[in-house]
């Protein structure tokens, strides 16, 4: 009897790594397909992003539905995407997206424990290098600060003009500039090798175009490559 049930220990624990890797890869895939949605839903908001802001953007950062834990006062765990434009200079079409999370003790308190949507604008190459890297804090790796809001940033403040990460929320339909100081962003690199069926890193992702954007990544792209296809940041602030 041991034996035949080993035989068919044999075949059948392949087959449920096999279905457990499968769903664990779904659940990126619809993160992805996720990111696409929020993003094109804010930016459907007439009191939205700045158009301007995300014409100077080299990166976007999309992390829908972060939750604040339940074993911890304030801790909060979301996980999303980065997409970056392509090319040397930050200049060409946005790139297939690399995962992102997003962890930290300030988000929970700022949440009120409610299921929010982050957007985040990466707002020169050197915060857009910070994070291909290792983790990076918000307000002492890379300055952050709350987006402006309104059809143009031209009443926002030195701060905000001057910040690498500009930060943005939704939550129960409102839709703010929001501070996400102390928190931290990272590569989440176990998900990219589900999402994309290897290893690769973000660096290779966003600015080597190792990869294809899968097809989750359609509406994400489209979306951004229709509302802002062309970077218009100070070409000396790119060099």
């Amino acid at each position: 009897m041991k034996k035949p049930l080993a035989l068919v220990l044999l075949v059948l624990l392949p087959l449920l790594a096999w279905a457990e890797d499968k769903g664990q890869n779904q659940k990126e895939t619809d993160r992805v397909k996720e990111a696409g949605e929020v993003l094109k839903e804010i930016i459907g908001i007439p009191d939205n992003i700045p158009k301007d802001l995300v014409d100077k953007a080299e990166c976007v950062i999309v992390l829908p539905s972060v939750k604040k834990a339940a074993f911890g006062v304030g801790i909060s765990y979301g996980r999303g995407v980065m997409t970056c434009r392509s090319g040397r200079h930050y200049t060409g079409p946005w790139t297939a997206p690399a995962m992102y999370a997003l962890e930290g003790g300030n988000i929970g308190f700022q949440l009120g424990g409610q299921a929010t949507d982050f957007v985040i604008l990466v707002m020169n190459p050197r915060g857009a290098q910070s994070l291909l890297g290792s983790k990076v804090k918000l307000g002492a790796d890379a300055s952050a600060a709350a987006g402006p809001k309104g059809r143009s940033a031209e009443g926002a403040t030195d701060v905000v003009m001057r910040a690498e990460m500009l930060s943005y929320s939704r939550s129960r339909g409102l839709f703010a500039g929001i501070s996400l100081e102390g928190s931290t962003l990272r590569s989440d690199n176990r998900a990219n090798r589900k999402l994309y069926g290897r290893e690769v890193s973000a660096k290779q992702i966003l600015r080597d175009g190792k990869v294809a954007a899968p097809a989750a990544a359609h509406e994400l792209l489209a979306e951004l490559n229709k509302h802002s296809p062309k970077n218009k940041s100070e070409p000396k602030s790119l060099e």
